[in-house]
């Protein structure tokens, strides 16, 4: 199903934003410790990267449990302060955009690996994966289009050597019960770099918002 083959030298990019929207989209919550394992029996597994931008001038960060639970336990989390402006409209917004980090970090990376797993829909990464393939490196993205309106950005789909139905990982990587205390679920409270222009996701164009949050750790 993930057409990775033992031998592969295998690093996976996690958009933590995208990744928990298209989940939220299914109706599921991620549990990080089955997505781990499930990629690390596949082949080798040599990083796990998670992005995510933090509201650092909180006092608490719902987000905060997830994020540390995962920087104990195998992922290499990559953050950053995000940064607040007011529209035209008057309104506050929150932005946190990690494509960059991740885009830097994929490409140096690729001269260590034979396959490239991207957790994100956004169509601004399809020419990192088109470079990504000139050095001989397999990509494989991870979103859904089972959603309405779909995750995955057309032209990232077809870009990728690959694309991996989240759906289609649901049994094998979804946390089946808020009583799991495996690690904190994402709170539906917390900002998490949450999408702001959803109609223009087939576009890729995504922003990062307030607006819509997580739900409190179990």
């Amino acid at each position: 199903m993930l057409n990775i083959y033992p031998e592969d030298k295998i690093a996976l990019f996690i958009d933590g934003a995208n990744l928990y929207a298209a989940a939220r989209a299914l109706g599921f919550d991620i549990d990080y410790k089955n997505l781990l394992e499930l990629f690390s029996q596949e082949g080798h597994l040599v990083r796990a990267y998670y992005y995510t931008a933090l509201m650092e001038d909180q006092e608490y960060l719902p987000i905060r449990p997830l994020v540390d639970w995962l920087d104990y336990n195998g992922y290499t989390m990559v953050t950053k302060p995000t940064k607040e402006f007011t529209d035209s409209m008057g309104r506050r917004k929150v932005k946190g955009n990690m494509d960059m980090e991740l885009a830097i970090d994929v490409l140096e990376m690729a001269d260590h690996l034979d396959h490239v797993i991207l957790f994100s829909g956004d169509g601004d990464f399809r020419r990192l994966v088109e470079a990504v393939q000139r050095k001989g490196v397999r990509v494989s993205v991870v979103s859904t289009y089972r959603s309405s309106p779909p995750m995955v950005a057309d032209e990232l789909r077809r870009q990728a050597d690959r694309f991996i139905e989240l759906s289609d990982l649901e049994d094998k990587i979804a946390r089946h019960s808020h009583h799991d205390n495996s690690h904190p679920v994402i709170p539906h409270n917390a900002v998490h770099a949450d999408f702001d222009d959803i109609d223009d996701i087939d576009d890729g164009d995504y922003d990062d918002d307030e607006d819509e949050r997580m739900r409190e750790p179990a």
